[in-house]
């Protein structure tokens, strides 16, 4: 057996031979989780309350060297903590057991069962126009989810292989994406175009970063497989600034595509920017390419979700916070993917998700910040093992900017604060409904 390999033994069969995961596959699963229909949906609206596209690419801008530095501090706390886990693992170990409940709770209420349901809907909604005859409504979502479900519960390499293949087919539409509108624009917009800029407003800049950063949200995918990685301390950091790097410049592209080849009027105010830029650019043929992209984008969203999330789960149950029945059953955690898919089933039969999107990004940077508060936590005798470049200014840029962004998102929506208080409230009573079950169970034993 080579340096790549692991054995894993199974309760019930002889031992399980698989391969870890390598740097471009965690690279690809972090790409698959960030790209999806946020950057080619939300400069409409940044447009709209900034009236600038310089002051756009600047938000772009700084959403990516905040998210950069949040994947450099991720990758602190991987050096330091090694398995499987993400927010769950960190948070237990570096604050509180109950802390890092609420973390994995959160991720399986809303994390991952919200962001998989809302991408299976609209995988729903661009690839339907593009199939010759009419299926029911959200058959195609659900479908989906059982797809990704069962090969990711099939096997590690089942999975990865057919996430690997779609994620470079992506990637590579997107290019040709962006070749072809260089080359077939005709319109070229600047600012000069808008009859009269708006004085710069921070609360509405800060207002649009705010739903930018949530195209961000992602660049930690890696830390939930830490533990099936090869050399996790050297390759998972990397994976993550790498992909976040790769992400980052392609937003850029993208969104300089968007804001700068197409009349300002046409896009301003629009959610379905990308589809306007193509129309605009290159005709129906490039309308239809992006419309391609963006279910491809989304499908890949959908399996990078479905790998990652149940890890998590997993985790819980090997530390027994969580029912055992979701601990990995050979290479897999086939029941707690099987779990998370029937929850995201559910989420889609009985939800739009309109009003979910916002108590997401809130919910989830909070808890993004509180785990990378963690590094400041870690005894200053074991700091060595989390040195990571821009120590202790990435950190410290990632949990302040997070932190503001959230608070101004409650100031405008008080909703939502309330939504994660429900939230946390419910996982602290579960918390202790669980312990105090398996106390009890632990005495009937003795």
């Amino acid at each position: 057996m080579n340096q790549n390999q692991e054995v894993i033994k199974s309760e019930s069969a002889s031992p399980i031979v698989f391969e870890k995961l390598r740097l471009p596959t965690l690279v690809g699963l972090i790409i698959a989780n960030m790209i999806g229909a946020g950057v080619f949906t939300t400069s409409g609206f940044a447009l709209a309350d900034l009236g600038s596209s310089n002051r756009v690419m600047l938000a772009w801008a700084l959403g990516g060297i905040i998210a950069f530095c949040g994947a450099l501090s991720y990758g602190g706390l991987v050096r330091h903590f090694t398995e499987s886990g993400g927010e769950y693992l960190f948070l237990s170990c570096a604050l509180h057991p109950l802390a890092g409940f609420i973390a994995g709770w959160v991720s399986l209420l809303a994390g991952f069962t919200g962001a998989i349901a809302f991408a299976a809907l609209a995988f729903e909604t661009y690839l339907s126009p593009l199939i010759p005859f009419t299926l029911p409504p959200k058959v195609l979502a659900i479908s989906l989810i059982v797809i990704a479900a069962l090969l990711h519960g099939a096997r590690v390499r089942a999975g990865v292989g057919i996430q690997n293949a779609v994620v470079f087919l992506k990637f590579a539409l997107i290019i040709i994406f962006i070749a072809g509108a260089f080359f077939a624009a005709k319109i070229i917009g600047d600012d000069s175009a808008i009859p009269s800029e708006p004085e710069f407003s921070l609360t509405a800049f800060a207002g649009s970063l705010v739903w930018i950063s949530l195209s961000y949200s992602g660049f930690n995918a890696a830390v939930y497989v830490a533990g099936e990685a090869r050399d996790a301390r050297r390759v998972v950091p990397r994976a993550m600034w790498v992909g976040t790097l790769i992400v980052t410049i392609l937003y850029l592209i993208l969104n300089s595509i968007f804001v700068y080849l197409v009349p300002f009027e046409a896009i301003v105010g629009r959610e379905d920017v990308a589809a306007i830029a193509a129309q605009s650019i290159g005709g129906q043929s490039l309308a239809l390419l992006v419309r391609a992209i963006i279910a491809l984008s989304l499908l890949t969203s959908v399996f990078a979700m479905i790998m990652i999330g149940p890890r998590v789960y997993a985790k819980m149950a090997e530390d027994k916070v969580f029912p055992a029945l979701f601990r990995f059953q050979g290479d897999v955690p086939r029941a707690a993917i099987a779990l998370q898919a029937v929850v995201a089933i559910t989420v889609v039969a009985f939800s739009t998700l309109k009003n979910l999107l916002s108590y997401l990004g809130f919910t989830l940077s909070l808890s993004a910040a509180l785990t990378v508060f963690c590094l400041f936590l870690i005894p200053k005798a074991e700091s060595q093992s989390v040195k990571i470049p821009g120590y202790s200014f990435a950190p410290a840029l990632f949990v302040g900017a997070t932190v503001f962004l959230a608070s101004l998102a409650v100031w405008r929506n008080p909703a939502e604060l309330i939504a994660t208080f429900l939230t946390v409230l419910s996982g602290i009573t579960l918390y202790f409904i669980l312990k105090h079950r398996n106390k009890v169970d632990s005495d009937d034993k003795i």
